[in-house]
Parts: structure tokens; C-alpha cells; sequence
């Protein structure tokens, strides 16, 4: 499992000119899921984007989490974390676990933040969005769940 971490003032992503999820201050989380994903990487993932510490605190210092300043999380689905573009001029999505497995690890990880607390909203699984943010920092992390 691949996030995108993107530290946002605010975020909010639309289907068809209809938005589906908004948030102020906290994360726009990209996800991704590999075929081989499975529940430990989902609650290891949730776990490290609840908690963290990449907010500033009272000095300037990376060292609060989502949590701590009572931020939220919008999580979009993005197979093409898994595109390889190392061959050829078109990517490949191998890579990238098929909709049947991949959408119930999507849905588990927004519960499970859900269960640690953290506000979520979403996109659509598998539909053509448009996300819009506005980064705060920019501070972009990328984040692979140990196998």
C-alpha cells in the first residue's frame, strides 16, 4: 500500500461537478493499493497518518499530528501510484491490485482512520475526479506500508 501525503490548508475533490469530500486543515491523502496489500498494511498506513508528526507546533517545529491539530484527512483512490514508466513511453498498472481487491482495502483504510479518531472524507472509488488543494508548506511525504 502507497500514500501521498500532502499537507493541505484545504482539499476537496468532485465527481462530475459534485463534490464528494472537503476538508480544511490536515492531509490529501493519494492511496494506492498492490495487489498483495492486505488488512496489516491497511492498519499500519491509518496508524502513521493519524499520528504522523509533520504539523507545527508553537515553535515552528514538525511535531504535531493530524490529531493534534484537530485536522482531517481527505483520502482519494489513485491506482497509477503503481504506474511503472520505466520501459517505454506508456506506464503499466501491474502493479497496481485490481478494483475487486483493491476497493475493500481503500474502504478499510478510511475506517480504520475513522476508528482512530481522525475526520475523513473521500472520493469515489474508481471514478474520474478532480481534486483540488492548496498545499501548506508544501510538505509531501510518500509513504510504502512494510510488506
Amino acid at each position: 500500500m502507497r500514500a501521498v501525503l500532502q499537507r493541505v490548508e484545504r482539499a476537496k475533490v468532485a465527481v462530475g461537478g459534485e463534490v464528494t469530500g472537503e476538508v480544511a486543515a490536515g492531509w490529501l491523502v493519494l492511496l494506492g493499493v498492490a495487489p498483495a496489500d492486505t488488512h496489516k498494511q491497511v492498519d499500519w498506513l491509518a496508524d502513521k497518518v493519524a499520528n504522523l508528526r509533520a504539523f507545527e507546533d508553537a515553535e515552528g517545529k514538525m511535531n504535531l499530528s493530524v490529531q493534534d491539530v484537530a485536522g482531517a484527512v481527505l483520502v482519494v483512490s489513485q491506482f497509477t501510484l503503481y504506474g511503472d514508466c520505466l520501459k517505454g513511453r506508456r506506464p503499466g498498472f501491474s502493479g497496481a491490485a485490481q478494483p475487486a481487491v483493491a476497493e475493500p482495502l481503500y474502504e478499510a483504510f478510511v475506517n480504520a482512520l475513522r476508528l482512530l479518531g481522525v475526520p475523513v472524507a473521500t472520493g469515489r472509488f474508481g471514478a474520474d475526479m478532480r481534486v483540488e488543494l492548496v498545499n501548506d508548506g508544501p510538505v509531501t511525504f510518500v509513504i510504502d506500508a512494510p510488506g
